[in-house]
């Protein structure tokens, strides 16, 4: 039984992992190939967040300790924080594009 709740954990966190990294791959085609400088920004804040929150809870599935799990919540809540600022900060640097 036990093994059994092990597979599907693991194949869960595998689902959100692999799912937040195909973001993360999207997010960055869509800088390569968008041109305008908000198009970019929005490509870099979108799925980039929701990848990173993906992969976060995918690794969050596999920790059993606390601290760990505290390290992971730290990160996205700084990334949740830290994009969407970013972007509008560049976003008034660059003005009327």
């Amino acid at each position: 039984m036990i093994s059994e709740l092990s597979t599907v954990r693991d194949v869960v966190s595998g689902f959100f992992m692999l799912s937040g990294s195909f973001l993360a791959l999207v997010s960055a085609i869509g800088l390569y190939r968008l041109g305008s400088t908000r198009a970019r920004m929005h490509a870099t804040t979108k799925p980039a967040t929701l990848g990173v929150l993906m992969v976060a809870i995918g690794a969050s599935l596999q920790f059993t300790d606390l601290g760990d799990i505290t390290k992971i919540v730290v990160v996205v809540v700084l990334q949740l924080v830290t994009a969407p600022i970013g972007a509008h900060m560049l976003g008034r640097a660059v003005g009327g594009e």
